[in-house]
Parts: structure tokens; C-alpha cells; sequence
């Protein structure tokens, strides 16, 4: 459990391990109370408080690597998830990873766009150059 701790906490997690009685008394009135249900047996809560697709790789990288520890469920960003969609989540790219690749897409209009004007500013300067060329040959 230790070395899930200091994995977790490299990304910005905690993981606790909490009764359930505690957690459904605190999960009233939140998103986490729809996983009541698989509040049976021990249950420890992972808590991704930067990233939670980093958080979720961390665990499921343990629960690779470890046949006692077992994902019952998960709530990412106020939603119910099987284990399906945790691991599913957990092939996504990073977070700055994505935003990058969304920046990128919106830069390439421009940048093609300010390539094809530089290329016609270009081919009438060469234009130009050429007919100067002719005069003087």
C-alpha cells in the first residue's frame, strides 16, 4: 500500500482506506453516493485532485502488479464508471498532452493559412525579380 501511496502522491493523489459506513454517511448528497453499492467489503478511495486520469493509471498500474488489490468502481469528474471505463480512461493521454494536441489543431488553420499568403507574396516578388531581370538582359 505504501508504494500505491507514493505513486499516487507523485501525481497529485491520495488513496485512503475508510469505512463504508463513513463513506456513505459523507457521499449523501454528492456524485460519489451513486457508487453506495459497491461500498461492500474493504474499500479504499484513490482522490485525484489534479489529474484524474493520472490517478487512475497509478491504480490500475497496482492492481496490475498486485492480485489481492482489486478496482471495484470509480467516480471521475462527478460520474459512475465501471471498471471498463477506468481502464478505457486510462489509455488517454495526459492532460497537458491533450490541451497541446487541441492547441495544435487550432494553430494549423492559421499557420497554413499565413504559408499560402507568404507564398503568393513570394511568387510576385519572383515575378517582379524576373520581368526586372528581362529588361535588363
Amino acid at each position: 500500500m505504501a508504494e500505491l501511496r507514493r505513486a499516487l502522491k507523485e501525481v497529485g493523489a491520495e488513496y485512503k482506506v475508510v469505512k463504508n459506513t463513513l463513506i456513505d454517511i459523507a457521499a449523501k448528497g454528492t456524485p460519489i453516493e451513486s457508487a453506495k453499492s459497491f461500498l461492500i467489503g474493504p474499500t479504499g478511495l484513490a482522490f485525484g485532485f489534479n489529474d484524474p486520469i493520472a490517478a487512475t493509471k497509478k491504480v490500475l498500474e497496482y492492481a496490475k502488479k498486485n492480485d489481492k488489490f482489486k478496482v471495484k468502481s470509480g467516480v471521475v469528474e462527478g460520474r459512475l464508471c465501471s471498471v471498463g471505463d477506468i481502464e478505457v480512461m486510462s489509455n488517454l493521454p495526459s492532460r497537458h498532452v491533450l490541451l497541446s494536441m487541441i492547441a495544435g489543431t487550432f494553430q494549423a488553420p492559421l499557420a497554413k493559412l499565413a504559408a499560402a499568403l507568404n507564398a503568393t507574396v513570394a511568387q510576385f516578388a519572383y515575378a517582379l525579380e524576373a520581368v526586372k531581370n528581362k529588361k535588363d538582359g
